[in-house]
C-alpha cells in the first residue's frame, strides 16, 4: 500500500461572509493540526448569492450562486478545498466535482431571533417574522396562520442588524451559524424539530474538491465524521430524488438513534403552507441514500409531485 504523502499546501477557497470565514478559518485549524507540516492559505471570493440580496435566491438562481466561483477556482486550481455550509450546496454537483468531506455537526434546529418575544407563541397576530427560507415560511404559515412572514436576505449580521434597526418583529436562523459566530445569546429560543424541521444538511459542514484529485480526498479524510455523512447522505439523497432546491419548501431531517439506526423525517409543502405532506422512516446506517430515496418516492405518493409541478410551472 502506498504511504500518503503529507501535503505542503493546500489553499481553501471561501465566501468573505464573516460565517463563511469562520467555517474556512475551523477547516484549517483542524487541518494544521492533522498536518503540521503544512501551509493551510484562504482565498476569499465573493458569490452571486453573496451581490444579489433584493431578490429571494428562489427567484434568481438557487443555492448554486453561493458555489459557482467556488468550484471555478477549484477547477482552475487556485484552490484545493471549498467548504461549504451543506445546506447551501445543490443536491447535485456539476461535473467533476465531488464531496470529500463532511464534518461532525452542529446543533441542526431552527432559532427564533427577537427583541421584543420569547418566542413564537408569545407573538401577537399581525406580528412581522424575516425569513429568506421558503421551508421556513410554509412552516410558519401553517403553525402560525396570523403571522406575517417577509423575505430576508444577508449575510448572518446584516440579517440581524435589519432586525435590530426594528424592520421585523423577529427572525429565524440557523442555530448553527449564531454558535460558530459566538452570537448563542441572540437566541431567545430553538425551534424544536416538529415546529420547524431543518434543511437538509442543515449544521454541518461539507468540503468539495475536484473529482480527478484523489490524494485531496486522503488528505481531507481525518476529518469525516462518519455519522454526520451518514445522516446528510440520507437528507441529500431524498432532495436530489425530489428535484428540490431552494425553490421548493422541503425539509428533510435525519438522526442516529441511540441503537445505531437512523431516523428520518422529510415533508413537502405548498409556500403558504395549506398543503403539507409528510413522511418518516428508518433504516440501518449503510442503507442512508436508500433511505432518502425511499422517502422522497412516499411523498410524491402522497401527491408531492403535484405541488412541485405547480412551483415549477
Amino acid at each position: 500500500m502506498d504511504v500518503l504523502k503529507s501535503p505542503s499546501r493546500i489553499v481553501i477557497a471561501t465566501r468573505e461572509s464573516r460565517l463563511a470565514l469562520w467555517q474556512a478559518e475551523h477547516v484549517k485549524a483542524r487541518l494544521e493540526t492533522v498536518w503540521p507540516g503544512c501551509t493551510v492559505e484562504l482565498l476569499g471570493m465573493t458569490t452571486r448569492g453573496d451581490q444579489i440580496l433584493d431578490r429571494t435566491l428562489s427567484k434568481v438562481g438557487g443555492k448554486g450562486l453561493f458555489v459557482k466561483e467556488l468550484e471555478q477556482a477549484l477547477a482552475e486550481g487556485r484552490a484545493d478545498i471549498a467548504v461549504h455550509s451543506m445546506k447551501d450546496v445543490p443536491a447535485e454537483l456539476p461535473e467533476g466535482f465531488a464531496l470529500i468531506a463532511t464534518l461532525a455537526r452542529e446543533n441542526p434546529q431552527d432559532a427564533f431571533v427577537s427583541n421584543r418575544y420569547a418566542s413564537l407563541d408569545d407573538m401577537p397576530p399581525g406580528a412581522v417574522i424575516g425569513t429568506s427560507s421558503l421551508r421556513r415560511e410554509a412552516q410558519l404559515h401553517a403553525q402560525y396562520p396570523y403571522l406575517g412572514v417577509e423575505p430576508l436576505r444577508g449575510n448572518l449580521d446584516t440579517r440581524l442588524r435589519k432586525l435590530d434597526e426594528g424592520k421585523y418583529d423577529a427572525i429565524i436562523l440557523a442555530a448553527a451559524g449564531l454558535r460558530r459566530l459566538g452570537l448563542a445569546e441572540r437566541i431567545r429560543a430553538l425551534l424544536p424539530t416538529e415546529v420547524s424541521l431543518p434543511a437538509a444538511g442543515q449544521g454541518a459542514l461539507g468540503i468539495e474538491a475536484c473529482a480527478d484529485r484523489p490524494e485531496v480526498a486522503q488528505w481531507l479524510a481525518p476529518l469525516v465524521d462518519a455519522r454526520t455523512t451518514q445522516c446528510i447522505t440520507a437528507e441529500r439523497a431524498l432532495t436530489l430524488a425530489l428535484q428540490a432546491g431552494c425553490d421548493v419548501p422541503v425539509g428533510a431531517f435525519c438522526e442516529t438513534r441511540a441503537d445505531g439506526t437512523l431516523f428520518m423525517r422529510a415533508f413537502v409543502a405548498s409556500p403558504d403552507g395549506m398543503q403539507m405532506i409528510r413522511s418518516e422512516g428508518s433504516a440501518e446506517p449503510s442503507s442512508a441514500q436508500k433511505l432518502g430515496a425511499q422517502l422522497a418516492e412516499e411523498l410524491l405518493a402522497q401527491g408531492a409531485d403535484q405541488i412541485l409541478q405547480t412551483l415549477r410551472s
